[in-house]
């Protein structure tokens, strides 16, 4: 209960109430007084407010706000935080219906919050993230559900000869923004999940995202086996009976898990395959109180089950064997009354192929009344991709529809740009930014102070590039000349590229250096130099993933490209802030179509920065010729070889032709003004259409409202 009034309660309690709602992290002037208060412990704590707090007595927090004039900043971002969540008036009260008795259920095998809070791995763990923001905001009522890895996915080092090394350390639950939950007696809420080899016992954490609540299972229980205990310690880790142990404790016990807190949903959201067991669950629930047979209870349950594909790669949709399906899913198949056969060809699509494995994604696609992909393009690709589960039906008729991926904009904007925003667009901005009307008076900013701002933000950014270069060089024990030349390494001047993501080789990141010559050429340039940043990590078990940043991290040490090119390890949240904020630059380069969506270029967006793009995910929809730059055409090859040789040409002809004599275009005042023109577009043009609150939007009316409804799913029908 929130004290409106500021009385009765200490700074240090405000601040600790503030620290463990995530509602700080898209607050930057929340972030600021907790920077402020300890610049140097922040950043030791990965900016965690949580674990600075159990380091600053709450004398010293008193001393400190009033040394520092912190205490109306404390008092008023303490009174903005009861405020947010006490309101009633929102999009989601005229809005969401049904929804306001009975949410949505969502979820998720890994959320992307804040870097303080390591349950993700990349992007599908930041759109979870970004969905769980944007759903506060707009005041849509729906319940995260997910698990709580307590070593994360992994840290990353780059050994001597750039080899990727992984480390995993057990995160300290006590300094997260994390509470368990405990029932009406007191006693912490346990779950149960029955496999044919045992019980597996889980409690649960709640994690606050504003409005929206996030719960999390944690396996490591007093009474588990220890393999047990460890399976939901690590993100991804493991080997395929630990994925199926995991996927099967997100699904069935995610719902167990609501049911134990009363939670009735109205509609199921499965973000991914991975929680495809959810389903089953409740038609075994359904069959259980109502007396339904499983066919007349799996109806129901279809109806208000909606699920989104975020991949058409192959690898990217976990199959098992019948014999793992039947070990853990054994106890859920008896209460349904399947026999094994009519289980397994849940996941099949043919039924009658005792060969096929079971697929996650196929379980989803038929237990869901709506399906959708994250791009337009990944739409038509996903119809294809599974129409054989539809025989009588045409490509054209499967019903995957599409909802393009959007991101959160308060989260990933910087403080610098938003305070350009609020100079120029309407003063309620930041409530209204899925509405095209709300972006357009962004073409009245003066050219001058866009471009003072953004350079700001590269400087910003080339100033954390050099520390984390020459921490990395450190820890490696080069030479004191290397770690005092990473001070140096890039210039603000130059045109400088990034490239931040998963290392997977259909995403090729080394695309752009594969011509030495060329690019050598490029980076040399005494006039119109280019520089590149780079930024990610490959699966433990990648090798050839693993084998391109070894190769990015080599080149980066060839003495043609001193200081022009740096790799960042243990990309994160942090890392990413960063690099959106402050390039010139976003390149993605993926082998079309399989880049599902992609995200990070509409985070650089946000912050003035343009895209050069394969016409592939949100870029294929949202270029124009106007508002960033494109590499080739539409089209791709069959063979890959021939397409990567093109795509390589394309690039480089882009580069050359286009995008670095523009840059390096200036008029008498020094500004670069055919660039500011596309940097205005691109905010105006893409701004309101790839933020998460329109893509929140979109799934309540198009799919969460009809799943209430009980209703088929609108872009399906």
């Amino acid at each position: 209960m929130f004290d409106r009034m500021n009385v009765g309660k200490s700074l240090h309690e405000k601040l600790s109430v503030l620290a463990r709602n995530v509602w700080w992290t898209w607050q930057p002037e929340v972030v600021d007084i907790f920077r402020d208060l300890d610049p140097k412990r922040w950043r030791e704590l990965t900016h965690n407010p949580v674990a600075l707090l159990q380091e600053i007595s709450p004398e010293e927090v008193e001393r400190r706000a009033e040394e520092l004039v912190l205490v109306s900043r404390i008092n008023y971002a303490y009174r903005r935080l009861g405020e947010y969540m006490t309101t009633i008036h929102h999009w989601g009260t005229t809005h969401t219906g049904p929804l306001q008795v009975r949410p949505v259920a969502y979820f998720s095998a890994e959320f992307g919050l804040h870097e303080s809070l390591p349950i993700y791995s990349g992007g599908l763990g930041v759109l979870s993230g970004d969905h769980l923001k944007s759903t506060s905001d707009l005041g849509v009522p729906l319940v995260g559900v997910g698990l709580f890895y307590t070593q994360g996915y992994f840290l990353q080092r780059l050994d001597s000869d750039g080899w990727q090394q992984e480390e995993y350390i057990d995160i300290d639950i006590d300094r997260l923004p994390s509470e368990r939950v405990f029932d009406k007696t007191g006693t912490p809420v346990l779950i149960q999940v029955e496999t044919r080899t045992g019980t597996i016992q889980a409690h649960l954490w709640r994690v606050q995202v504003g409005r929206t609540m996030l719960l999390l299972l944690d396996s490591n229980v007093e009474g588990n086996r220890p393999e047990d205990r460890n399976l939901t310690a690590r993100l991804y880790g493991g080997d395929v009976r630990t994925r199926i142990r995991q996927e099967l404790m997100l699904g069935v016990g995610g719902l167990r898990a609501l049911a134990a807190l009363g939670i009735e949903p109205g509609a199921i959201h499965l973000n991914e395959g991975h929680s495809a067991f959810a389903p089953l669950e409740m038609t075994r629930r359904r069959m259980k109180t109502e007396g339904l047979s499983f066919h007349a209870a799996l109806r129901e349950v279809k109806a208000q089950t909606f699920f989104t594909t975020h991949t058409p790669v192959e690898a990217g949709h976990d199959r098992f064997g019948a014999q793992l399906v039947e070990e853990h899913l054994g106890p859920l198949r008896d209460e349904l009354g399947l026999s094994e056969h009519d289980f397994l060809a849940l996941g099949r699509v043919f039924p009658d192929r005792a060969e096929e494995s079971f697929c996650m994604t196929v379980l989803a696609l038929k237990t869901s009344a709506g399906a959708n992909a994250v791009s337009a393009l990944h739409g038509r690709v996903s119809r294809r991709m599974w129409q054989p589960l539809w025989p009588a039906r045409s490509e054209d008729e499967v019903p995957i529809g599409h909802i393009t991926n959007g991101v959160h904009v308060l989260s990933w904007l910087a403080p610098q740009m938003r305070a350009l925003y609020d100079r120029h667009l309407p003063p309620d901005w930041p409530g209204r930014t899925a509405r095209p009307e709300v972006w357009k008076d962004i073409d009245q900013v003066d050219d001058g102070e866009l471009w003072e701002t953004h350079m700001a933000l590269k400087a910003r950014m080339l100033d954390f590039v050099r520390r984390r270069v020459a921490r990395q060089r450190r820890r490696r024990d080069e030479p004191d000349a290397n770690i005092r030349e990473a001070e140096h390494v890039l210039d603000l001047n130059a045109l400088t590229i990034g490239f931040a993501r998963r290392f997977a080789t259909y995403k090729r990141g080394d695309l752009i250096l594969s011509d030495f010559d060329r690019v050598a050429h490029m980076i040399q340039s005494a006039s119109q130099p280019v520089q590149l940043i780079f930024a990610g990590k490959a699966h433990p078990r990648d090798e050839e993933g693993k084998r391109l940043i070894q190769r990015i991290s080599q080149i980066s040490r060839d003495e043609r490209f001193s200081g022009r090119i740096a790799f960042i390890e243990d990309y994160d949240i942090n890392v990413a802030r960063h690099m959106v904020q402050g390039v010139d630059l976003w390149l993605n380069n993926p082998r079309r179509p399989l880049e599902a969506s992609g995200t990070s270029g509409q985070k650089a967006v946000l912050n003035g920065g343009l895209n050069l793009s394969i016409i592939d995910g949100w870029w294929a929809e949202a270029y124009d010729g106007t508002n960033g730059f494109a590499i080739g055409t539409s089209h791709a090859h069959a063979d890959a070889s021939v397409q990567d040789a093109r795509d390589a040409a394309d690039l480089y002809r882009a580069l050359e032709t286009t995008v670095i004599p523009l840059y390096y275009e200036r008029d008498e005042d020094g500004l670069p003004r055919g660039w500011i023109e596309r940097m205005k577009r691109a905010i105006a043009s893409l701004g309101w259409r790839f933020n998460a609150d329109r893509m929140v939007m979109d799934y309540v009316q198009r799919g969460y409202l009809p799943a209430a409804g009980g209703t088929s799913c609108a872009m399906n029908r």
